[in-house]
């Protein structure tokens, strides 16, 4: 009766899709857990410019992806436009590149004239609830959020180090945090440590 009741347990737990090993000691060692339990945050998501949920996680589809946060109504953010325009372009086709806009108040229509004034290829996303700020744990606009093709966040923070302050920048950067991140989720290599950035912050936005 025991062995039956055994053999019953096994074939619950097969079709179950969990299998648990015993062992002498009385403790259970549970299987390889699935794979939508790996990123529990792989379903955060975006809005785009017509109000459909898109998760950019997915939409990378085992690319490195690129979250840059952005501000229409931030100066600093604006002027790295031919920065982030340039790095995509370089990175096309090996990584996805997507703007996220967090302002709760921005409209589509001021995305759209946002995009077209810098001169923006790039695939724009609202983020009113934050989910995707939260996602990236990012704090400033412009910040980003890199994740390697398994969907794990290797890197947040700044771009470069251009600007020292507000209001106070460098003739030019020394680092290219965001260039080195990027290179490391291709090549599956240790992206830079996570600095802060500087501009406006989003958490005005909530």
């Amino acid at each position: 009766m025991l062995r039956r009741m055994r053999g019953l347990a096994a074939v619950v737990l097969a079709a179950s899709g969990l299998w648990i090993l015993a062992n002498p000691f009385g403790t259970v060692a549970a299987g390889p857990p699935r794979p939508d339990t790996l990123s529990p945050q792989s379903k955060a998501a975006g809005l785009d410019l017509s109000g459909k949920a898109v998760n950019p996680l997915a939409l990378a589809a085992g690319k490195p992806l690129v979250l840059i946060y952005v501000r229409t109504d931030c100066p600093i953010s604006n002027r790295y436009a031919p920065t982030i325009k340039a790095l995509s372009q370089r990175y096309s086709g090996k990584a996805v590149f997507m703007l996220v806009y967090p302002d709760k108040d921005e409209t589509a229509a001021n995305i759209r004239k946002h995009q077209q004034e810098y001169g923006y290829q790039l695939t724009p996303l609202r983020d009113p609830q934050h989910e995707l700020v939260k996602l990236g744990k990012v704090q400033i606009a412009p910040e980003v959020a890199v994740f390697n093709g398994k969907g794990e966040l290797t890197y947040h923070g700044r771009i470069d180090n251009w600007y020292e302050d507000f209001g106070r920048a460098r003739p030019a950067p020394t680092t290219h945090e965001l260039d080195e991140a990027v290179q490391a989720a291709l090549k599956g290599t240790p992206a830079p440590a996570s600095a802060g950035g500087v501009g406006c912050y989003i958490s005005d936005l909530q």
